[in-house]
């Protein structure tokens, strides 16, 4: 009975407290869910009206979505129709499912491949051309710079004159020039893309070109190994025109050096062509550059015989030759014992200039080996000492030592020696025909790169 007053009591005093409280704000609309929310129970009349109103005003302000049809139904966006590109397929979805009360969106649209799709990139490409055309007097600026630096590259590098006297040969000023005029042509076309907006086109190309650069030179490894090498033969010369040299196991007289291969007249007289490279990497030996060259030959005497004297007599004849120079003075040297002899080499020195090596020592051998015969030394024969085993032989032979019949002598016909003979003076055959060459091929394509006013390496 007390619970059931004490309740009533409660009740009348609220009753009072609740008529002075504000009335409640009415209730704003649920907002549109987003990914992750949960779905409104309910949708305001109207809803699908303003979405597909909304998004129909979005697409009809992108050119890509003309052909879009919009349903909405409870919050479910329907696309269908077609669109120009792939990717605008995705875009279309994207930007329908962004605006708010969009439960989802239903994809139903279409590249459109048909023929008069392609009305969009002919107009595309009209534009393009539209803004060639404007910018057509910007490019006549730009192509006049760059004739105009071009112009001045080729004007300096046409100053021949000043680049032969500046470089240390007529090779080297082409390459300058050459190099001028590069620089010139690569300079203009970079300032004339960089005044049209085109320096990424540039970067292109010339990304383009190293790697195609790299490439090539890897192909064109012996071919640039050729070049470098003609170029430093030409700075160094290492021989003049007319130069008896060794080169590696080939020998002749240079003719000339060319931009690519150093040209040797064989003492045959016929024409040898040694690549740069292979030049500038050999062992050249040259026997023009010392006018005084040494001649040597061996002659052995009997063991029997005084080898000192002997020496001292080839080296006595030798000094009385009047090609043989007295300083260096004639020398022997007793090299060793052979089987039957003492071998001894003669050396004597001449002057390339006045004496011919080979008809020097073709005179020289004879005159030693006269003198050391008339002297009474025995220049032996090997000897072979031979034993026969009698019970081998298919016919028999005597064995008490007979004696052998002597050999009947030899008859040698008398030959007179002339003067024409005995001239040791230089031979000029091969010399006569290199000049020849020089003076006939003097105003030819390829170019001599010796340099006579330049000392030689």
């Amino acid at each position: 009975m007390i619970a059931r007053l004490v309740l009533a009591a409660l009740l009348f005093l609220a009753a009072p407290l609740s008529a002075q409280l504000p009335e409640a704000a009415p209730a704003e609309p649920a907002a549109a869910p987003t990914p992750g929310q949960t779905i409104a129970s309910t949708q305001d009349d109207g809803a699908d009206e303003r979405i597909a109103e909304r998004i129909t005003g979005i697409f009809a302000a992108l050119p890509a979505f003309g052909q879009v049809t919009v349903e909405v139904r409870e919050g479910v966006v329907t696309l269908s129709g077609t669109v120009p590109a792939e990717g605008d397929v995705a875009r279309a979805e994207e930007i329908a499912s962004r605006v708010s009360g969009v439960v989802t969106v239903e994809n139903g649209l279409e590249r459109d491949v048909s023929l008069s799709a392609g009305t969009a990139g002919l107009s595309s490409l009209a534009d393009r051309w539209a803004g060639l055309v404007r910018m057509l007097p910007l490019i006549g600026i730009a192509l006049l710079v760059w004739a105009g630096i071009v112009l001045i590259g080729y004007l300096i590098a046409g100053l021949g004159a000043l680049w032969h006297r500046i470089a240390p040969n007529s090779f080297l000023a082409d390459l300058i020039a050459s190099a001028i005029r590069f620089i010139a042509i690569v300079g203009g076309l970079v300032v004339a893309l960089d005044m049209i907006g085109a320096t990424a086109l540039l970067g292109a190309v010339l990304g383009g070109a190293g790697v195609v650069g790299i490439a090539l030179g890897f192909a064109m490894r012996d071919t640039i190994e050729n070049y470098v090498a003609s170029l430093m033969l030409s700075l160094r010369q290492p021989f003049r025109a007319n130069d008896w040299v060794k080169i590696d196991d080939r020998e002749g007289r240079v003719i000339r050096l060319t931009s690519r291969a150093t040209i040797l007249m064989t003492l045959d007289g016929n024409h040898l062509r040694i690549p740069n490279g292979q030049v500038f990497r050999a062992v050249i030996l040259n026997y023009t550059r010392n006018p005084q060259r040494r001649f040597e030959f061996e002659l052995g005497v009997d063991a029997d015989d005084d080898a000192r004297a002997a020496r001292q007599l080839g080296r006595d004849t030798l000094a009385g030759l009047d090609f043989v120079l007295a300083d260096p003075p004639p020398e022997g040297r007793i090299m060793q014992v052979g089987d039957s002899n003492v071998v001894i080499r003669f050396l004597g020195w001449i002057d390339q200039r006045e004496t011919d090596w080979w008809k020097a020592q073709s005179q020289a051998i004879p005159a030693v080996k006269t003198a050391l015969e008339d002297a009474g030394f025995g220049l032996p024969e090997p000897i072979y000492r031979l034993r026969f085993d009698p019970r081998s032989a298919s016919i028999p032979f005597a064995q008490d030592g007979a004696a052998l019949l002597p050999e009947p002598k030899k008859t040698v016909r008398q030959v007179t020696v002339t003067e024409t003979d005995e001239d040791v003076r230089p031979a000029d055959e091969i010399v006569e025909m290199v000049e020849q060459e020089r003076r006939q091929s003097g105003g030819g394509q390829e170019k001599d790169l010796l340099d006579h006013a330049r000392p030689v390496e």
